[in-house]
C-alpha cells in the first residue's frame, strides 16, 4: 500500500484533538486512525440513508383523522380549535 501526506483543512480543532488524544492513547499511529476512519465512512451502507426529503414516504397512522399538530398546541400552549 502507498502512503500519501496530506494537509486538510476546515477541521475543528476540538475534535481534530480529542482524536489525536485517543490515538497517542492506544499507541497508534494518526494517520493510520484516519485511514480506518475513512475506510469506515466508504464503506457505511449508503442505501439506508435518506439524502432528501422529497425521498421520504408518508407514514400511515390508521384510519382516523390525525390532529397531532392541534393537540400539541392544545397541551403545550393551551390552545383549543
Amino acid at each position: 500500500m502507498t502512503k500519501t501526506n496530506v494537509a486538510i483543512r476546515d477541521v475543528d480543532e476540538e475534535t481534530f484533538r480529542k482524536f489525536r488524544s485517543l490515538a497517542v492513547e492506544e499507541n497508534r499511529k494518526l494517520g493510520d486512525e484516519i485511514t480506518l476512519a475513512m475506510k469506515h465512512w466508504i464503506s457505511e451502507d449508503k442505501s439506508k440513508k435518506v439524502k432528501n426529503i422529497l425521498v421520504m414516504k408518508p407514514i400511515k397512522v390508521g384510519a382516523g383523522k390525525v390532529r397531532w399538530s392541534e393537540e400539541i398546541d392544545e397541551t403545550l400552549y393551551g390552545w383549543k380549535k
